[in-house]
């Protein structure tokens, strides 16, 4: 169900909020199998579901009440677990609400659950959890996208009207496209990041997973905006961006970027692409070849700068305050390797390491340096193709959902699943993922709409039309 049809259901009394509560409450135990969450908040969300109803029956309900909200578990809910899907915070509860959540419960969300996650949100299939791998609801035996693979999987099986996720490099899309949801990655800074746990803190940001492009410039509307406790939030004012979902695309100019139709991508993939750019044309869009020559520098400039970052964020896990601690330790520094290297999983000792590795004093300015000058060149090759035309359209992954175990234990060729991805991060870009088809063996295929900064209606109007007319 869609915001709309849950809306009407309230307000014509066919449904309580608490029998919407439990009927995705139902549908999460049915699909217990494809291991969504981590935590399941039911009789919190019960509680939550009375107090709304009577807020719904004397007229003073918020915008979302009664939509039902998953959130990724690297987002704080207070008195709830925080997990980020690793051993070393299992057990940790968090003492107050990320910003995002304060908003969301402003307007009378009800949040049902914590959603799997690879481990601090490092991974592109989500087999990095702690907590086991979520599955793709198209076939089980596939992965759903990471790192925000139980949030597209809850709202793909209506485990929850819609979802929050985080992207740091293409976390929100990548498993959006292969879950067949919408997946909104907001500009960097349009989106409060208090109470995310980070894991590179210039590229984190967190969006709406949604079943509608409508759903999702709703819940946008909603969390969007300043917030003095995040030093990176902007103060750009919030448009209603449900409104440019609704327009027309006659004469838009969309770039298609070369460099993203090149070795690599999957035929059926492109085809679907191929399909959507030729519905747009029949709208009324102009397209223009463009060219971003940086692009394929742009994943191991990626993983430099965001390994970098987490080698410094994940600092803060050793055992002493908060999460796991080692037991039988002789002294204080066995305790703080003996805490890390079993709290921490595979890919994230591996993730650190790197980190650590690029910042040491030999090799800072051969590869983070470099690195940080390949960012600015992949933000100059966006503006220079900004100038020709008013968003972008690109896969947003080369391939469907594949098979759970197939990379991993190939980390290189799991990182190029973000390749279509990553650059929208370093440059701090808004982008969207819609669901433009399938494979022939039924699998979900998303296509990618950039936007200017700060320019996440255009990416809407393009979405909502796709939607509309597909």
């Amino acid at each position: 169900m869609c915001f709309t049809d849950i809306k009407k259901r309230l307000t014509e009394s066919q449904s309580t909020c608490e029998e919407l509560v439990q009927h995705y409450l139902d549908k999460i135990n049915e699909g217990s199998h494809l291991n969504a969450f981590i935590s399941v908040l039911g009789e919190r969300a019960l509680e939550q579901a009375k107090t709304i109803e009577k807020k719904i029956a004397s007229n003073r309900s918020g915008k979302l009440a009664g939509i039902v909200i998953a959130i990724k578990d690297n987002l704080a809910v207070r008195g709830e677990k925080l997990t980020c899907g690793s051993h070393i915070l299992e057990n940790f509860i968090s003492p107050y609400n990320a910003t995002v959540v304060c908003l969301l419960e402003a307007e009378d969300a009800i949040i049902i659950g914590k959603t799997n996650m690879d481990e601090f949100a490092m991974g592109s299939s989500n087999e990095n959890s702690y907590f086991g791998p979520a599955k793709n609801p198209a076939d089980a035996g596939r992965v759903p996208g990471g790192s925000s693979g139980g949030s597209c999987v809850a709202v793909a099986e209506e485990m929850a009207a819609a979802a929050l996720g985080s992207d740091t490099g293409g976390s929100i899309r990548q498993p959006a496209s292969f879950c067949g949801v919408v997946g909104l990655k907001p500009t960097y800074g349009r989106v409060s990041r208090f109470g995310l746990v980070a894991f590179a803190s210039s590229l984190d940001q967190i969006g709406p997973i949604s079943k509608t492009v409508e759903d999702a410039a709703l819940l946008l509307e909603v969390i969007s905006g300043y917030d003095e406790r995040d030093a990176t939030s902007a103060s750009e004012p919030v448009p209603e961006f449900s409104r440019a979902i609704h327009k027309d695309v006659v004469g838009l100019k969309i770039g298609l970027p070369k460099e993203y139709f090149a070795e690599g991508l999957n035929a059926e993939v492109r085809g679907s692409i191929q399909k959507t750019i030729d519905l747009l044309k029949k709208g009324g869009v102009v397209f223009i070849d463009v060219e971003l020559p940086h692009t394929d520098y742009a994943i191991a400039a990626y993983y430099v700068l965001a390994n970098a970052e987490a080698s410094s964020n994940l600092a803060r896990y050793d055992g002493v305050r908060y999460g796991f601690r080692a037991e039988g330790v002789k002294d204080l520094e066995e305790m703080y390797i003996r805490s890390r290297s079993q709290g921490f999983g595979e890919e994230v000792k591996r993730r650190i390491m790197l980190g650590t590795y690029v910042l040491s004093a030999g090799y800072y300015a051969a590869y983070y340096k470099k690195a940080r000058k390949v960012r600015t060149l992949i933000k100059q090759d966006f503006e220079r193709a900004f100038q020709k035309c008013d968003c972008l359209l690109t896969p947003t992954a080369p391939t469907t959902a594949f098979k759970l175990g197939e990379k991993l234990d190939a980390p290189l060729t799991m990182y190029l699943s973000d390749i279509y991805t990553v650059s929208v991060n370093l440059a701090g870009l808004p982008a969207i993922s819609v669901p433009c088809g399938f494979d022939s063996i039924n699998l979900p295929i998303g296509v990618q709409i950039i936007g200017k900064h700060f320019d996440e209606e255009m990416i809407l109007q393009v979405g909502g039309f796709l939607e509309r007319n597909h």
